[in-house]
Parts: C-alpha cells; sequence; structure tokens
C-alpha cells in the first residue's frame, strides 16, 4: 500500500460525503477536475448523490460515497445474497449493495466511457462506499476497456461469497482493503449469515490484502468515520497530508495537522 495514495483517496472519499450535503457542490483536488457526478435511489427509495468521477493528467478517481449509518443495517437489512449478474461467474453478492450499485451502473459506465482507456484509474469508497468500490470494480475489469482499476477501500463491510471474492482477486491485482480493528463494520455481514425468514444460509467473505490498523477514536462511529481513517494514516506522514489538505484549503477531513516544514 502506498500511504500517500491511500491518504489522498481518503480525503476524495470525504468530500463524497460533503456531495450530499452540499447538495452536489464539493471541493475538487488541486490538478484534478470533475468528469461527472451519478446518482441512485437511497435504501429510502429517493434518488441521492452516491459518488463521482474525476480525472487528472496522471490518473483518474472513481468514488463511491458510503453512509454513517452502515451499522444499523447491513447485518439485517437485504443481507441476502442475489447473483452478481454483470459478471459471468462472478458469484453471489449482498442484494443490498447489488441493488445501489445497479442504480448506479448506468451514470458511472458513462462517465468512465470519457476517459482514455490507457489512464490508470483509482476506485475508492468508505463504508458502504467501499462495498460498492468492491462490486465496481471488477464490473470495469470485465466489461470496459479500460485497465484493471486499483482499489483502495476503508472500513468496507463483506460484499460476496467465496466465488465473487476468487474472481475478484482473480482480475484486480492491486486492491488494498484499509479497515480499523475496532470498527464494527468491516465484521458485517457475518461470515455465515442466516435469513429470518427464508432460513436460508449465506456464505460472506472479504476480498484479499487487508492493511490492519488500530485506532480507538470514541464509539462505534468514532472508529469508523473516514476522518478518522485519514487522521490515523495522516500519522504515518503528516508532512505529506499538511501539504496536500492545504490546497484547496478545507478539503481533507479535519484533523490535527502539523506546521508543514518548509
Amino acid at each position: 500500500m502506498n500511504i500517500r495514495t491511500a491518504l489522498f483517496l481518503a480525503a476524495v472519499c470525504s468530500q463524497s460525503y460533503m456531495q450530499l450535503l452540499g447538495g452536489g457542490l464539493f471541493l475538487v483536488p488541486e490538478g484534478y477536475r470533475m468528469v461527472g457526478a451519478f446518482q441512485s435511489a437511497g435504501f429510502d427509495g429517493k434518488p441521492a448523490d452516491f459518488g463521482f468521477v474525476l480525472e487528472s493528467e496522471q490518473a483518474a478517481v472513481l468514488a463511491f460515497r458510503g453512509t454513517n449509518s452502515v451499522s444499523d443495517w447491513v447485518s439485517d437489512f437485504m443481507a441476502d445474497q442475489v447473483d452478481f449478474t454483470f459478471v459471468p461467474g462472478g458469484g453471489l453478492t449482498h442484494r443490498g449493495f447489488t441493488s445501489l450499485y445497479s442504480g448506479a451502473r448506468k451514470q458511472t459506465m458513462e462517465l468512465l466511457r470519457k476517459l482514455p482507456s490507457s489512464k490508470p484509474l483509482f476506485v475508492t469508497g468508505h463504508s458502504l462506499g467501499g462495498a460498492l468500490a468492491t462490486l465496481a470494480a471488477l464490473d470495469i475489469s470485465a466489461n470496459t476497456g479500460l485497465s484493471a482499476p486499483m482499489v483502495y477501500t476503508f472500513g468496507s463491510p463483506r460484499v460476496g461469497d467465496p466465488v465473487f471474492v476468487r474472481a475478484f482477486n482473480r482480475a484486480i491485482p492491486v486492491s488494498f482493503r484499509i479497515e480499523n480493528e475496532n470498527d464494527i463494520v468491516p465484521h458485517l455481514p457475518p461470515i455465515v449469515y442466516r435469513d429470518p425468514k427464508a432460513k436460508k444460509l449465506y456464505f460472506y467473505m472479504h476480498v484479499k490484502n487487508e492493511i490492519k490498523r488500530s485506532f480507538s477514536s470514541g464509539g462505534v462511529s468514532g472508529n469508523h468515520v473516514i476522518g478518522s481513517y485519514f487522521a490515523d494514516l495522516a500519522r504515518e506522514d503528516p508532512d505529506f497530508a499538511a501539504a496536500m489538505c492545504g490546497v484547496p484549503p478545507g478539503w481533507c477531513p479535519a484533523w490535527n495537522a502539523p506546521s508543514v516544514h518548509s
């Protein structure tokens, strides 16, 4: 894992929340331009901003927004599985995550078609956004002319069954799943999930390359929010984080930045 790439993408993830809170407005990092935004129907059935695509001269970023309430519903709301029909042999994936991704897929693919096929693509997301990023990465690898995306997720729940995980692990060479051992969300859904209505068992696994972190930021929410992940990572390269966060001002999550060395 490249710590500076992880810091940059964690900051990008934080702006996906600002996109929702700001009515579609958010800050774009220096050197990048907005390719476009996309929506999906949330679990309340209402369309909402769920992410965006950014592009620089060197790379592109597809970012998916998460939700602050993942731990409330990921274990018991639509946690049964459906076929991941976008990829042959893609296994079974979480019904709720797959429904949300399906709602954003057409818009997302239209935005990605605007990118040069040779440009490196990073796919990222925090929380629920990490689950959507995982689904999207396999889909993009199988169904676009783009090179296999590089994936960085933060505090992502499990997404699919062992067949899906094997397909993802084969198709995506570069993937880092960053998780705080004190964050409850990466432990959900459970490895074995029993549907209380259908009395059926479903099996979940994580995709490869866990990057384990350990921080405690004051309870369930504090251990999960993207700002806590950013602050933990920033401790490894505080001068870079401080410099990156200065342009444009305020685009990173709040953290205790040091003075930048001249």
